[in-house]
C-alpha cells in the first residue's frame, strides 16, 4: 500500500498541533476533575484524552518523516482511544465493573493495524474495518449516554450523546475523504469541535451532578425538619423520599449495634431487606460504613447476588457525635445521587440524620412518658375522686347519722329536764346542728349530691343559685336545648370547673357580675365562665393555670380527654373554658 506522504498532508500540521494543544487541554481538565472529586471515571476520561494526544502525535510524526511505524501506532491509538471513551461512559452510566476477557477488545486494534499496514496492499480493504470499528464504538459510547438519559433525564448525557452520534458518522467519511485530503484541514477543525464538544458535556455532567446532589440533600434534610406527630414517622418518610431521587429503586435504614448492625427499615425494592435479609453489596457497603466512617459504593452485577439486576449500592454514614451508629442505603440502575458531592457534604449530612433519628427517639419515648403520665394522672384523679366519695359516705351515711339521731335523743331529754337543764340541753341542740350543718357542707364539696340525684344541668343551676343569692352578685346561666350526654367523670369535671370558677370571682377577683354558658362544640361539651371582675396580671396567669384549685381542676379536665383554658378575657375580666368529650355513644349517634 502507498503510505507516502502528500504536500496537501503536510499542510496538515498547524492545524493537527492545534488539536494536540486542545486534547491536552481536555487531558488537564479531566485530570483535575479526577483530583478534586476522585471518581474512576474522571481518570479513565483523562486517559482516553491522553490516548488521543498520542494519537495526534503519531500522525504528526507520520506527517513529518512518512515512515509506516507511526502510521501504525496512530491507527492502534486511534481505537484505543475509542474504546477508553467507551469504557468511561460506561463506568459513569452503570459503574460497569471491569472483566478480564475485555482485553480481547483492547488486542483488536492492534491486530488489525497490523494487518492493515502491513499486509493489505488494498486502501479501502485496510480501512474499512478499522473505520467501522471506531464509529460502532464510539456509537456505543452514545448509546450508554442514552441509556443513561433515559434512566435518569440529565441534559448533559442527552448532550453528549448527540455529539457523540455526529462525531460516530464523521468517522464514516475517513476513507473516502479524509484519508485523500479532501478534508485537509477542515477534518481537523471538526474534530476540535467535537473534543470541545465533550469537554462541555462533560462540564455539564458534572453541574448537573453537584446540582442533582445538593438537591438530593436539600430534599431529604426537608423531609428531616418535617414535624407532623400524626403523619408517617420521619424515618419511613425519609427513606420514601430517597425513593424520588434519580435512578434510584430502593432505600434502607441500616442500624449498628454492638459488633455489627441489621437494617430497621426499608422502602421499594428494599422493603423486605428486614424481614428477608439483604443483598451482600447492601451488607458489604452497610460494613463499609460502620468501619471507615465514610460513604461506601459497591458494584453487584449479580454474581455475588444472583437474580440482583441494580449494579450499585450506595451507603452513607450517619453519625451521632462524631460516632456511625447506621448507614442510609440506596439501590439502583445508573449511579448513585451523591456522586461528585464532597464527604464533608455527605458526612454533614449524616450527622443531620444521626441528629433526626434520636430527635423522633426522644420524641417517642417523650410521647410514651406523656402517655404514661395521663394515665398516671388519670389514675390518680380518679383515686382522688374515690377517696372523697369514701369520706363522703362515711362522714353523711354515718357521721350525719349518728349525730341527726343524738340530737334526737337531745330533744327527748329536752322534753322531759326540768327549766335548768332544758337550757343545756337546748345549747347542745344547737351544737350538734351546727355540726351536721357542717358536715353536709363537707359532703357537699367532696361529692356533689344533686350530680347523683338530679343531673348536670339541673346541679349546675342549683350551683349557680347559690352564688347567686349574695348581695350584690349575679350569676347568669345559659344551657343549650338539647344537651348532649358525658360520662359521669366529664360531668364531676364541668361541676368542679363552674364551682372553682365562681368562687374565684366571689373571693379573688372582685367581681359582680357572672355570666356562665354551657353547650355542644363539634365532639365536646364546653363550659365558659366570664366575670367582669379585674382580671389576673399576666405574670401570674402560667401559676394559676399549674397551682391551687384550677391546677386541680385542669387535672380533671385532661384526665377525662377534654380541654382547659384560662386566660385574661377581651375587654376586662378572667374567662375560663372548659371541654370534655361527648360519650361513644353520644358519638356515634351523631355521626
Amino acid at each position: 500500500m502507498d503510505l507516502s506522504v502528500t504536500a496537501a498532508a503536510r499542510s496538515e500540521l498547524a492545524a493537527a498541533y492545534l488539536q494536540a494543544v486542545v486534547t491536552l487541554g481536555l487531558v488537564l481538565l479531566c485530570g483535575l476533575l479526577y483530583r478534586r472529586y476522585r471518581k474512576p471515571y474522571f481518570a479513565i476520561w483523562a486517559t482516553a484524552w491522553g490516548l488521543y494526544a498520542l494519537r495526534l502525535g503519531a500522525i504528526i510524526t507520520f506527517l513529518h518523516d512518512g515512515r509506516a511505524l507511526w502510521l501504525f501506532w496512530h491507527q492502534v491509538i486511534t481505537g484505543w482511544t475509542a474504546l477508553a471513551l467507551l469504557w468511561a461512559a460506561l463506568v459513569f452510566a452503570q459503574r460497569t465493573p471491569w472483566r478480564s476477557r475485555y482485553w480481547v477488545f483492547a488486542a483488536l486494534p492492534l491486530v488489525w493495524s497490523y494487518v492493515a499496514i502491513y499486509v493489505l496492499d488494498h486502501f479501502l480493504w485496510a480501512a474499512a474495518p478499522m473505520v467501522a470499528f471506531l464509529s460502532l464504538t464510539t456509537a456505543w459510547t452514545a448509546w450508554a449516554f442514552l441509556r443513561y438519559d433515559r434512566m435518569v433525564r440529565s441534559p448533559a448525557a442527552r448532550f453528549l450523546a448527540v455529539v457523540l452520534l455526529l462525531w460516530a458518522l464523521h468517522h464514516l467519511d475517513y476513507p473516502l475523504l479524509r484519508a485523500r485530503g479532501a478534508w485537509a484541514p477542515w477534518g481537523y477543525y471538526l474534530d476540535i469541535i467535537f473534543e470541545t464538544a465533550m469537554g462541555l458535556g462533560i462540564l455539564f455532567l458534572v453541574l448537573e451532578d453537584l446540582d442533582e446532589g445538593l438537591r438530593t440533600l436539600t430534599a431529604l434534610s426537608g423531609e428531616l425538619q418535617r414535624r407532623d406527630p400524626e403523619g408517617e414517622p420521619v424515618t419511613e418518610a425519609f427513606l420514601r423520599r430517597a425513593l424520588s431521587l434519580r435512578g434510584v429503586h430502593g432505600s434502607a435504614l441500616y442500624l449498628v449495634s454492638g459488633r455489627g448492625g441489621a437494617f430497621v427499615h426499608g422502602a421499594g425494592v428494599a422493603a423486605l431487606w428486614p424481614f428477608e435479609g439483604a443483598p451482600g453489596a447492601a451488607v458489604e457497603a452497610a460494613e463499609r460504613v460502620r468501619r471507615t466512617a465514610l460513604p461506601a459504593l459497591v458494584s453487584d452485577s449479580g454474581q455475588a447476588t444472583p437474580g440482583w439486576r441494580y449494579p450499585y449500592t450506595a451507603a452513607l454514614p450517619i453519625l451521632r457525635d462524631d460516632e456511625v451508629v447506621g448507614a442510609l442505603v440506596v439501590v439502583g440502575e445508573a449511579r448513585d445521587p451523591f456522586t461528585v458531592l464532597d464527604n464533608r457534604f455527605l458526612l454533614a449530612f449524616g450527622q443531620q440524620v444521626g441528629a433526626a433519628l434520636a430527635n423522633e427517639d426522644l420524641a417517642r419515648t417523650l410521647e410514651a412518658r406523656t402517655h404514661e403520665l395521663e394515665r398516671l394522672q388519670d389514675r390518680m384523679v380518679h383515686q382522688h375522686e374515690e377517696e372523697r366519695a369514701r369520706l363522703w359516705r362515711a362522714l353523711h351515711d354515718e357521721t350525719a347519722q349518728v349525730l341527726a339521731a343524738l340530737n334526737l335523743q337531745l330533744g327527748l331529754l329536752q322534753e322531759r329536764a326540768d327549766d335548768g337543764l332544758a337550757v343545756g340541753l337546748e345549747r347542745a341542740k344547737r351544737l350538734v346542728a351546727e355540726g351536721i350543718r357542717s358536715i353536709r357542707s363537707v359532703t357537699r364539696d367532696l361529692r356533689p349530691m344533686a350530680l347523683d340525684d338530679l343531673g348536670l344541668v339541673p346541679s349546675l343551676r342549683a350551683l349557680a343559685r347559690d352564688f347567686d343569692a349574695d348581695e350584690g352578685f349575679t350569676v347568669e346561666l345559659q344551657v343549650e336545648d338539647p344537651l348532649p350526654e358525658v360520662e359521669a367523670d366529664a360531668e364531676v369535671a364541668l361541676y368542679r370547673s363552674l364551682q372553682e370558677a365562681l368562687a374565684n370571682a366571689v373571693r379573688h377577683a372582685g367581681a359582680s357580675r357572672v355570666e356562665v354558658s354551657l353547650g355542644l362544640r363539634e365532639r365536646h361539651l364546653c363550659l365558659r365562665v366570664r366575670d367582669d371582675g379585674r382580671g389576673v396580671p399576666d405574670d401570674l396567669l402560667e401559676r394559676l393555670r399549674s397551682r391551687g384549685g384550677l391546677a386541680g381542676i385542669r387535672e380533671r379536665v385532661l384526665a377525662t380527654g377534654g380541654s382547659f383554658e384560662f386566660r385574661n378575657a377581651p375587654g376586662g375580666g378572667a374567662e375560663l373554658v372548659v371541654c370534655v368529650p361527648l360519650n361513644e355513644a353520644e358519638v356515634k349517634a351523631r355521626e
